[in-house]
């Protein structure tokens, strides 16, 4: 994204009678697809990012006679966000007016919330001429709820409960992913406030393998060693929370020529991770229709490297 001032020419200076118009953003960010891995590591929490093609979209209008932050229904943590940022730059009397466009589905494993908290700290930032950096996203984001990752760029293992681990592992490999929802939600703040922490141990050892293959096919642009990667975790992810269907998702990626597979370690999505190279996803997706008729959805997604993006300049 580049810096510049939210502001546009054909914008109306004036909304109401002593109401003066600062600027305007529009920043859309990654929903995710579960995470790739998710564990204990050196005693810290953290996943590896699953970001892809299916975004959310906000637009933060500032304007001078605040304080006040405008957001639709259902939205306070966005509102949240919002205000922190504001104050964390120094602007905590505007008043802001949120718009959200956001199709992902919420508690199902898909950084539904994240996407929008990113975007919309983002889009404040750039109303004001700032650019926030993807860490600094983060850490606002962090200071709402545990937070993805998917507004660190490539693919991440970040630690999203405090965010001590940030680190981009790199670029994704070329993959698809068809994602099954067999139904099910997980409200993550209830989730991550029980302590898992001894369960998460009991498999760090899968964990640790998990994390090397994934390593080393992110490095190598691998989508096979990514795929291994992700299985073991969504393997050993069973401990934690247990995804009733997930032997039958196996079956189904091995029967089609998938790499692996992945889950919602703290939701209920699984994806059937494909190499893009080998031009399967279509089928696949057509095919997992037929093979789950019972699913509340199936989507065909690509795997993308994360981060915001201003989408009205």
């Amino acid at each position: 994204m580049a810096s510049q001032t939210g502001k546009r020419p054909e914008d109306s200076e004036e909304e109401g009678e002593g109401s003066a118009f600062i600027g305007s953003a529009t920043v859309r960010a990654p929903g995710a697809c579960g995470e790739l891995a998710q564990g204990v590591i050196e005693g810290i929490h953290f996943l590896v990012t699953c970001p892809v093609d299916f975004y959310s979209r906000v637009k933060v209008d500032l304007y001078s006679d605040g304080p006040g932050v405008e957001a639709p229904e259902d939205c306070d943590k966005a509102a949240a966000a919002v205000r922190r940022t504001l104050s964390s730059l120094k602007n905590a009397k505007v008043r802001a007016k949120i718009t959200i466009n956001n199709p992902i589905p919420r508690s199902k494993g898909m950084a539904s919330s994240t996407a929008d908290l990113a975007a919309a700290i983002a889009a404040t930032g750039l109303a004001l001429g700032e650019e926030l950096s993807p860490y600094q996203i983060a850490q606002i984001a962090l200071s709402i709820e545990p937070t993805d990752g998917i507004m660190i760029p490539g693919v991440a293992l970040f630690d999203h409960r405090a965010g001590t681990i940030r680190e981009s592992l790199g670029p994704p490999p070329p993959m698809e992913i068809v994602a099954l929802d067999l139904g099910g939600t997980v409200d993550t703040v209830q989730f991550n406030m029980v302590d898992r922490f001894q369960r998460w141990q009991s498999v760090d050892e899968q964990t640790a393998e998990a994390l090397r293959l994934l390593r080393l096919g992110i490095a190598n642009e691998d989508p096979a060693l990514v795929g291994q990667g992700a299985s073991i975790s969504a393997d050993a992810s069973q401990t934690v929370l247990a995804k009733p269907r997930l032997a039958e998702v196996r079956e189904f990626a091995e029967s089609v020529g998938a790499v692996g597979v992945n889950v919602g370690h703290s939701g209920t999505i699984m994806g059937v991770l494909l190499d893009a190279r080998e031009r399967r996803g279509k089928s696949t997706y057509h095919k997992a229709k037929e093979a789950f008729p019972d699913a509340a959805a199936v989507y065909h997604f690509r795997l993308l490297g994360g981060g915001v993006q201003r989408v009205d300049a």
